[in-house]
């Protein structure tokens, strides 16, 4: 655990690899707690436990529409704060992972050569083989090893996967 005595300490400390959850006080001495919020959400920063001494319900209302976990009054109890930072956690840990797995999606589709991805968008639209070798003007083999090709290097298992990875990568079909 680390502790900052101002937003400018914690933004100039260098973030860890590792799943946080930060425990922001909403009145600090540089800024307001809801404007170091607004500045994570650009700089991809944790997910945010607020604790006040000074809250107001349309504060706490703005903290948690900007995507605080909880807003905690003082004195806080500390059984509901730790259960906050552990769903904090939690979140950023899901988040995480969420981001590595759309990186390995995202370099996947760039290993395709420009043609596989042709035939990647022409089944992911529901198009037959014989279907898409018309469109593209090849042979219904062709586009066979294509496909096989397709689903190797994105490591599908089956259609519905490569489908919900189109899904995932924003791929629309032309089809």
């Amino acid at each position: 655990m680390l502790a900052f005595s101002t937003a400018e300490q914690y933004i100039a400390f260098p973030r860890s690899d590792r799943a946080a959850c930060l425990v922001l006080d909403l009145e600090l001495p540089d800024i307001n707690g809801l404007e170091l919020q607004r500045m994570l959400v650009d700089m991809q920063g944790p997910p945010i436990v607020f604790i006040t001494g000074y809250g107001d319900i349309p504060t706490g209302v703005k903290a948690m529409k900007n995507g605080a976990i909880e807003f905690l009054t003082k004195p806080v109890d500390s059984t509901q704060l730790i259960d906050a930072v552990r769903q904090g956690i939690a979140a950023d840990l899901k988040r995480r992972r969420e981001a590595i797995d759309s990186a390995s999606l995202r370099s996947r589709l760039a290993s395709l050569t420009p043609r596989e991805v042709e035939v990647f968008r022409l089944v992911v639209a529901g198009l037959l083989n014989k279907q898409a070798a018309a469109e593209l003007g090849i042979t219904e083999t062709t586009i066979q090893v294509h496909r096989g090709r397709v689903m190797r290097k994105m490591m599908a298992d089956s259609l519905p996967d490569l489908v919900r990875m189109s899904a995932r990568l924003g791929i629309l079909a032309d089809a």
